[in-house]
């Protein structure tokens, strides 16, 4: 069963990259391709299977040096069938860099700040 779960993975984040670096390379490049950047890196921390889970180093490090609202701005409607915007939200939030409550991040409004 954990073998099936993790092809599930591999192929997800596969999913996930080919969809970043392919259809919407314009848009990735709106931000400085910050948004394919954080996609390479961060991928496995945002996919909607699976718990939310803490960034790694690498991760966070992309994030602080990415322009986080341009990218929530831009994310196309279909990768948000695949990655959560919830988790996306808590990523940023974790290295950093969270996202003013009422603010966009695909479709997602971000909650305001407790």
């Amino acid at each position: 069963m954990s073998v099936l779960n993790m092809r599930s993975s591999v192929v997800a984040a596969a999913i996930v990259a080919i969809f970043l670096l392919s259809a919407h390379r314009t848009q990735a490049e709106v931000c400085n391709g910050d948004l394919t950047k954080l996609g390479e890196v961060c991928q496995q921390f945002v996919l909607k299977p699976g718990p939310q889970k803490d960034p790694s180093p690498e991760c966070c490090q992309v994030i602080q040096s990415a322009d986080v609202p341009c990218c929530c701005a831009n994310i196309p409607k279909g990768l948000e069938d695949i990655i959560s915007m919830e988790k996306v939200v808590y990523v940023a939030k974790f290295c950093g860099k969270p996202l003013k409550g009422g603010s966009k991040c695909g479709s997602y409004t971000v909650p305001p700040m407790a």
